[in-house]
């Protein structure tokens, strides 16, 4: 009896140590960005969306078991333009009506620096799910309480993910088929 109770102490004392070794991080909304630029004849068109959420799962140890998740809502696309945001979030381009959501979920993490890694997820956007690398680069080391990070992707095809226009309005709105993708991450500590 005395040795099952000693084996059973000691068997949570190592899960007491490998949970303590995870560190959970939530977006902190009102101190990130998820934004994103497409060309446009001879212009730029610059855009964010305002609303989102995401976890951040540190296994400082084992950086290759770390993960993240993040929803954003698409009607909260902003590009400073009512009427042309109204027309994004229509049945014709993201019909958020039936996709309400991106949502990203990482499959792998590989550290590439001291303060650098590749994540790479899977990727879905209205109805389409694609994997994507994310190129992460930490801001500030994570401490106690928050952490920032600076997040780049390759460029975006609209065409991949079915983000067209009807064929007339694609021709005369000479609107770029890639998109850029830019986004700062402040995570706090969940307690």
């Amino acid at each position: 009896m005395r040795l099952r109770i000693i084996a059973a102490v000691a068997a949570i004392t190592v899960l007491s140590s490998v949970a303590l070794a995870n560190e959970t991080y939530r977006f902190d909304q009102s101190h990130s960005t998820i934004g994103f630029s497409v060309h446009q004849f001879l212009g730029t068109t610059h855009g964010k969306f305002t609303k989102f959420d995401g976890k951040i799962e540190i296994d400082r140890e084992h950086p290759e078991n770390s993960s993240v998740t993040a929803r954003i809502v698409v009607r909260s696309i902003d590009t400073g333009i009512v009427k042309r945001d109204n027309h994004l979030r229509s049945p014709e381009f993201f019909a958020v009506e039936k996709y309400p959501d991106i949502m990203f979920k990482s499959r792998s993490v590989k550290q590439t620096g001291p303060q650098a890694g590749d994540i790479v997820g899977d990727l879905t956007m209205h109805g389409v799910t694609k994997p994507i690398t994310l190129h992460v680069k930490l801001l500030t080391p994570p401490d106690s309480k928050q952490t920032r990070w600076s997040v780049t992707t390759d460029l975006l095809k609209r065409r991949d993910f079915n983000l067209m226009f009807a064929q007339a309005a694609e021709s005369m709105s000479g609107i770029s088929q890639t998109v850029a993708v830019n986004i700062e991450i402040e995570a706090v500590r969940a307690q």
